[in-house]
């Protein structure tokens, strides 16, 4: 067999193999993985690139050597998760850097991290004051988490005690120009039902390159041809246009009518439409 093929076939397995390897680890990016965790990735690719070209190595010394690393590294990854304190010496744990809004020294020292780092780490959450800090703890990775004051924290409906609507996940229904059934299902929905929508906005399948339906059930589309101006859904809208305007009509019948049953019934019926609105409008998108 002449060297070329031999090391272009050796390629294409030990790419085969790099993928099916890389299956064994959990999905997460790169920056969230332990050193130990790349430096296996990194020493099973090394082995694999080097068993490509180097014809001299046999087949069965690179397996060999696979079988050990791959089976070290799996026998790790599934002792760490049996095992608290192995997986806290493996991957190490969180340790504060910032406790009751005072910066713990010692702790950096012993991470060797420098003030400019942690500044530059805490400007990535988009805090840019140290004042503002409450508790920040550096992970094994290398990440730093930070729980900003009390103060300082974005106001939520839970803490003005709103109620609001279950968010529901949009469904994308068609993808470059192609129908997804599946997600159509999810929702109940069908092929008929969604070209209907379409035929609402004058587009066809083939032009559009996205569309999802939304937690209300309006379909928002993306079309391959960005000058084209797809109309905004209007159901929402005219319903609530159609809930306020019913109660103006009772507001104007309560002022209009001498008869004082037919104003008390008009009233009634004004303040039932207020109460509507006031329930269907945390569902309306502005």
């Amino acid at each position: 067999m002449q060297g070329w093929i031999e090391v272009a076939l050796r390629s294409f397995v030990a790419f085969l193999l790099f993928l099916a390897i890389a299956r064994l680890f959990a999905r997460k990016p790169i920056g969230e993985t332990s050193q130990l965790e790349f430096g296996l990735i990194a020493s099973v690719a090394v082995i694999l690139a080097i068993g490509s070209i180097q014809l001299s190595i046999p087949i069965s010394h690179l397996l060999a050597a696979l079988v050990i690393w791959i089976g070290g590294a799996f026998g790790i990854l599934m002792f760490s998760l049996k095992n608290a304190t192995f997986r806290s010496a493996i991957y190490g744990k969180g340790i504060p850097i910032m406790k009751d809004g005072k910066i713990l020294e010692e702790n950096m020292k012993k991470q060797r991290l420098t003030t400019d780092e942690l500044l530059r780490k805490l400007r990535t959450k988009q805090v840019f004051q140290v004042a503002d800090v409450e508790f920040a703890v550096l992970e094994g990775n290398g990440e730093l988490n930070v729980l900003v004051k009390k103060e300082q924290q974005p106001l939520t409906a839970k803490m003005l005690h709103h109620h609001v609507p279950p968010i529901k996940e949009p469904e994308t229904v068609i993808m470059d120009g192609k129908i997804l059934h599946e997600p159509l299902a999810t929702r109940g929905l069908s092929q008929e039902w969604l070209k209907t929508e379409l035929n609402k906005m004058d587009a066809i399948v083939e032009n559009v390159f996205m569309a999802q339906i939304d937690e209300y059930g309006q379909v928002t589309f993306d079309l391959f041809d960005d000058i084209l101006q797809v109309p905004q859904p209007t159901e929402l809208p005219l319903l609530e246009a159609s809930i306020k305007k019913v109660h103006a009509d009772m507001e104007l019948f309560t002022l209009d009518t001498e008869n004082v049953q037919a104003k008390k019934t008009y009233k009634w019926c004004a303040e039932q439409m207020k109460q509507v609105h006031n329930m269907v409008s945390p569902f309306i998108k502005s």
